[in-house]
Order: structure tokens, then C-alpha cells, then sequence
């Protein structure tokens, strides 16, 4: 039988995998909408940066409302409305109205990405909460593994349009396993004190909070890194290197198993070292690959395996920052867990829409513009480890 702690992991990694399955399964068609739609690459990146921002901005709102309505509601409401915006995708007569439908598609996918972080918080603390955010990890990044073959065998049989007819089925699916899995984690009396005042008050408290923002923006910068693979990865290794969408979807997977595996020994490493200084010595890892990964293509060095080989180790480093961060940035705000899940969400969300942004502008069909904007993501992630988690500086609210 299923322990309670795997089964709570397996429903919210689920809802957590919505948001990413709408981005992962249709990355490698995203030259084939280009063709499709008359679109250039520029345009085409445009509906997933659209998908990024209503998925940032959205989680201001989503948070909050968790904490006043309870965990459920808000979750019924967003994954009926990117229901309604998948359709309105598959449906979509040009790149224009494509990039509408997936602002609003993405409206309704940050409820999953939002809610499930702050039912965790409700449940567990300290490395429980870890363990149980590693879990979240593997379950809902299964995507990255899965969605982009899936999505190329889809793309070859029916179209791209096809891949946003299969997320609309996935959403109507989850909907039922939430009101048949999931139970209710914020009680009446929790949510008496939550209020639109209350939460405008909590964002404030946050944005003051200098320890929380640093721990924030160290997983965005890290999440921004791979955001810059996201939007070009497809049109670098299918129009650059010369690989078929299928071949893509599986050097992508690569990148996504290395990832997944490494965030599951964030418990066990947690335990031997501590969370603060687990997140230190992994962003020292994630940082220097990414570095060389920029250095040997500046040096001229432009072969793919290469490249893939040492993106395969920083990401895997990243593994371990991620869902460590995250633990470290709730677990001081228990009591606004929702409203401080959403502000991390859309601060890491429009750190990585914004890089997104920069490094299009420097697209020139080669690896280098996608290497520069994670190399520099990296860089960052790193110098805010080090402001934010000095050796030897006690943690908030330490005695």
C-alpha cells in the first residue's frame, strides 16, 4: 500500500506537472508553429514567454487566496480556466491569438505551481518539508522526461495542435484526482485572519524581509537558466546541431534526469551537512559548469556533446539548490505560507520571463546567446548565495 507521505508527493507533483507538461510537450514543435503560422523564431518564443508571465504575475493572486478560501478552491478554479486556454490554443488561427490564449492558458496553470508549495508548508517543516519538496521534484519533473517525446510522437501523428487538445484532457483529469485525493490542509479557523488587508500586509512583510528575497532569487536566477534553455534549446539543437524533434526531445530528457535524480538526495544530504551549506556547495558546482559550458564556446569549442555533457552536470547541481532553497524561504512564514509560496513563485517566474527576453534579443541561430544568459544566471545565483547565506551568519529568528 501507498504511505500518506508518497501519496500527498504523487497528487501534488501531479498538480504541480499541469504548467510544466503545457511548456515541455510542445518545445519541439516549436519550429513547426514558426512554418505553421508563417511566425518568426522570435514570435514563436513569444507565446512561451506569454505562458511565463501570466504564470509569474497570476501567483499573486492565487497565494492569497489559498490562505482565505482554503488550498482547493483556487486550484478547481485555475485548472478549469487553462482548460478553457488550451482550447483556445488548439484552436488558434495565428501566432497573435496564440499568444493570447497562452497568457490566459498560463492564468490558470499557476494555481498548480502556487497551492501545492503551500500545502507542504502546512503539513511539514525543516527536512520532512525538504524530503516531501524533493518528492514534488520527481513526480512533477517527470515532465521534461516524458512530455518532449511524447510530444514529438504527438507533433509527427497529428500536429502541434494535438499537444494542447492532450493538456486540456490532463487538466479535466486532474481536476478529479484533486476531489478524490486530495484533502482540505488549511482549516476555517486558519483561514479567519487572512483577509486582501492581510495579504497586501504579508507582501509587505516579505519584500522587507531580506533573508527571504535572497533565498527567492537564488532559485530564480537558478530557475532563469533554465528558462534560457527552454526558449532555445529546440532551435539551437534542431536548426543549429541538425538533431530531429525526437532526438531533441531525448537530449532535453538528459538534461531533466540529471535534475530530478540529483534533487532526491537533498534529504539524505540535508541530514550529513545541513540545508545552509548543502545550498552553498551545490551552487559552487552549478556555477562553474555553466561557466565552462560558456568558456569552451567562446574558446570555439562548439561541439553539442560537449555542451549537453556539461549543462548535464550544472543542472544536476541545481537539483540540490532548488527544493532546498524554497524549504529554507517558507519555513519562516508558516503563517502566510500561501501569500509567501505566490511572491516566491512570481519573483522567480519574471526573473526567468525577463532573461528570456534579454538573451531573444541576441539570438543568432548558434549555442552562444542560450550559454551567455545561463553562465550569467549562474553568476548571480552564486553571488546571492554567498550575500545571502555567509558561512558563520546565523540564520533569522536564531537565538
Amino acid at each position: 500500500m501507498i504511505s500518506h507521505f508518497l501519496k500527498i508527493a504523487l497528487v501534488l507533483g501531479l498538480l504541480q506537472a499541469i504548467g510544466p507538461f503545457a511548456i515541455d510537450m510542445y518545445l519541439p514543435a516549436l519550429p513547426s508553429i514558426g512554418a505553421s503560422l508563417g511566425a518568426s523564431a522570435g514570435a514563436v518564443q513569444a507565446s512561451l514567454m506569454a505562458f511565463f508571465i501570466s504564470l509569474g504575475l497570476g501567483q499573486m493572486v492565487y497565494g492569497p487566496a489559498s490562505d482565505m478560501l482554503g488550498r482547493k478552491p483556487p486550484l478547481y478554479f485555475g485548472l478549469l480556466l487553462f482548460a478553457v486556454g488550451s482550447v483556445g490554443c488548439a484552436l488558434a488561427p495565428d501566432i497573435q491569438t496564440l499568444v493570447v490564449w497562452r497568457f490566459i492558458q498560463g492564468l490558470g496553470a499557476c494555481a498548480g505551481m502556487v497551492v501545492p508549495r503551500a500545502v507542504v508548508r502546512d503539513l511539514h517543516t525543516g527536512p520532512e518539508a525538504a524530503r516531501l519538496m524533493a518528492l514534488l521534484t520527481l513526480v512533477f519533473s517527470v515532465s521534461p522526461i516524458l512530455a518532449p517525446l511524447f510530444g514529438s510522437f504527438l507533433i509527427e501523428w497529428s500536429g502541434w495542435r494535438a499537444v494542447f487538445w492532450t493538456v486540456t484532457v490532463a487538466a479535466l483529469l486532474a481536476v478529479a484526482l484533486m476531489a478524490t485525493s486530495l484533502e482540505e490542509t488549511r482549516s476555517a479557523e486558519q483561514r479567519l485572519d487572512s483577509s486582501v488587508r492581510s495579504a497586501l500586509s504579508a507582501y509587505g512583510l516579505l519584500l522587507r524581509d531580506g533573508h527571504f528575497i535572497g533565498l527567492v532569487l537564488i532559485g530564480g536566477f537558478g530557475i532563469s537558466s533554465f528558462f534560457a534553455y527552454l526558449a532555445n534549446s529546440s532551435f539551437v539543437l534542431i536548426d543549429h546541431y541538425g538533431l530531429t524533434p525526437r532526438q531533441y526531445s531525448f537530449a532535453f530528457a538528459a538534461n531533466a534526469a540529471s535534475f530530478i535524480g540529483m534533487s532526491q538526495l537533498t534529504g539524505r544530504l540535508i541530514k550529513r551537512f545541513g540545508m545552509r551549506p548543502l545550498v552553498r556547495g551545490s551552487v559552487v558546482g552549478y556555477a562553474g559548469f555553466m561557466l565552462t559550458a560558456l568558456l569552451c564556446n567562446l574558446a570555439g569549442l562548439d561541439g553539442m556533446w560537449l555542451m549537453l555533457s556539461l549543462l548535464f552536470a550544472g543542472y544536476g547541481f541545481l537539483g540540490l539548490v532548488l527544493p532546498t532553497s524554497s524549504v529554507l524561504a517558507l519555513d519562516e512564514h508558516g503563517e502566510i505560507a500561501g501569500t509567501a509560496s505566490a511572491l516566491m513563485g512570481t519573483l522567480q517566474f519574471m526573473t526567468g520571463a525577463a532573461l528570456m527576453a534579454v538573451v531573444g534579443q541576441f539570438v543568432d541561430g548558434t549555442a552562444r546567446p542560450m550559454l551567455a544568459g545561463i553562465a550569467g544566471s549562474a553568476l548571480l545565483t552564486l553571488a546571492l548565495t554567498y550575500r545571502t547565506l555567509r558561512a558563520g551568519a546565523p540564520a533569522p529568528h536564531q537565538a
